[in-house]
């Protein structure tokens, strides 16, 4: 039985590792639904019980994907968030019209009547005050009428929820690559999550493809040095005979006040093995050359969205 923790207010038992749907939308690479169908209960047979997705990742095929493969599931037996408000690369809509039929549409692919957690996506492309005073007032509306559960904000800066958090009532929030191993600086959000009982779920062990011996992907917003000392990272990892995800998946799963972490994938293959590392002992002296090798770039990251998050 794979480890749990309980997601700050909502109250929720999420499994150390969840399952992100992003790669069921082709979004790394182009996959058979039938192989992302099996990857879901996959994840589910390891215990990967939270399962998260949005309308964005392969302009709705993750979710339709997911949808099909969740059907036959029984319902209370997984966690289930998706998101509203970005449709596009340059797409975003946060009017409390277009969220209300957004998330219709998501239940009608999800073939489910109700979502656990639906967050606002990527809230750095748009004013503030759009989230403040129309959308996540719109997200309150539908808990309050039991279409959703809980109700979040996501976004890459983190000053971005040192900015909106005091000013609404979020049950949790995602956060992406920024607790990886090149990049804790998520440490310094946790008092007031801590402090406003926020559940956090952190997405991205592998800070987007940036902690791989293939190299970061093309489209990856990361400057040329730290892709380039990332990917000697995982070489010295494969020279030692290990695997620099399994040290990114171990260490991102270890720290106790880290509710989740979110690994994407749509290899059968791929997320048995993360569930299986989880069972394993880090090696604490590999985590530590890695980190040496990392010190230098260490939470260096990228601009993303308004100056006014900046």
């Amino acid at each position: 039985m794979m480890k749990q923790r309980i997601l700050g207010r909502t109250g929720l038992n999420v499994p150390v590792l969840s399952f992100g749907a992003s790669s069921l939308g082709s979004v790394f690479r182009n996959i058979d639904p039938n192989e992302g169908i099996r990857t879901v209960h996959a994840a589910l047979d390891a215990g990967m019980n939270y399962i998260d997705v949005s309308p964005y990742y392969g302009l709705t095929k993750a979710e339709t994907v997911l949808g099909h493969a969740i059907r036959t599931v029984p319902r209370q037996s997984y966690t289930l968030s998706t998101k509203v408000g970005r449709y596009g690369e340059h797409k975003f809509d946060f009017s409390r019209k277009r969220i209300q039929e957004s998330v219709q549409q998501s239940l009608t692919r999800l073939h489910t009547d109700y979502i656990d957690m639906l967050f606002l996506h990527d809230i750095e492309f748009v004013p503030a005050d759009i989230i403040i005073e129309e959308a996540f007032p719109t997200l309150l509306d539908l808990k309050e009428q039991g279409v959703i559960r809980f109700a979040g904000i996501c976004g890459l800066p983190l000053t971005l929820f040192e900015k909106v958090l005091p000013q609404i009532e979020a049950d949790a929030i995602i956060s992406y690559c920024h607790y990886t191993l090149n990049d804790t600086s998520l440490l310094s959000l946790l008092p007031l999550l801590e402090k406003n009982n926020v559940g956090l779920v952190n997405a991205s062990p592998l800070a987007m493809g940036l902690l791989s011996t293939r190299g970061a992907p093309a489209w990856h917003p990361a400057t040329e040095r730290v892709k380039q000392v990332c990917l000697e990272a995982a070489q010295f990892c494969a020279e030692q005979g290990s695997n620099i995800a399994k040290v990114a998946v171990q260490y991102a799963t270890a720290n106790e006040q880290i509710p989740t972490a979110l690994v994407s994938s749509a290899s059968v293959e791929n997320i048995r093995n993360n569930a299986d590392w989880l069972d394993e002992e880090l090696d604490q002296e590999l985590l530590s050359a890695v980190l040496r090798i990392l010190a230098p770039i260490h939470n260096e990251t990228w601009p993303s969205g308004l100056s006014e998050y900046h």
